[in-house]
C-alpha cells in the first residue's frame, strides 16, 4: 500500500518507510516535504524535463556529500583489557565464557560456563584427566549438573 503525496503539479505514489511489521500495517509512512518535492523533480526529469532532471542530480549528489562527511565524523571505540599473567578472569567474562559469583564480595570467585567446560573436554582427545584434576574442572565450573560429561569422567557432580 502506497501513501499518496500531493507535489504542486502532481502525485506521487511512495512506498512505505521500512520498519517493524506493526507500524507499517498500523499507519503509513509519513514523508519529509524534501523528500516529496526532491521525488517530484526526479518525475519531471525522468518525464523529459532537462531543468528538473539537472535539479535532481544535483540535489542527490549534495546529499550523498554530507552523508559521507557525517560518516567520516563517527568515532570508533576500542577496548582493550590487559590480563595479569596467570590471570585471565578480566577478559573471560566479555567473552561470557566466565561469570564472577557474589560480585560485591572482595572475594569474589569465578566459575566457567558449561558451555566451555564442553568445549574444553572435547579438544583433549585420548588425553584423561586424573580425579584431583576433574574435582578441580568440576569445583571450577558455574553449573556442573548441565555439562555433558565424557563417558570416562570419574567425578559424578551428580551424585552429591
Amino acid at each position: 500500500m502506497a501513501k499518496k503525496v500531493v507535489c504542486p503539479s502532481d502525485t506521487v505514489n511512495l512506498p512505505p518507510r521500512p520498519g517493524s511489521a506493526k507500524a507499517r500495517a498500523a499507519t503509513l509512512a509519513a514523508v519529509l516535504p524534501a523528500e516529496a518535492f526532491l521525488l517530484h523533480i526526479t518525475k519531471q526529469g525522468l518525464q523529459g524535463d532537462g531543468a528538473a532532471a539537472g535539479a535532481a542530480m544535483t540535489a542527490i549528489e549534495e546529499a550523498r556529500n554530507r552523508q559521507l562527511q557525517s560518516r567520516t565524523n563517527d568515532w570508533m571505540i576500542l577496548v582493550r583489557i590487559i590480563v595479569r599473567p596467570g590471570s585471565v578472569n578480566s577478559a573471560l567474562e566479555p567473552l561470557r565464557m566466565a561469570r564472577k559469583l557474589d560480585r560485591n564480595r572482595e572475594t569474589a570467585r569465578m566459575v566457567l560456563e558449561p558451555w566451555i567446560v564442553e568445549a574444553a573436554l572435547a579438544r583433549l582427545g585420548t588425553r584423561r584427566l586424573t580425579p584431583e584434576e576433574q574435582q578441580t574442572v568440576v569445583k571450577a565450573t558455574r553449573t556442573p549438573r548441565q555439562v555433558r560429561w565424557p563417558e570416562w569422567w570419574d567425578v559424578k557432580p551428580w551424585a552429591d
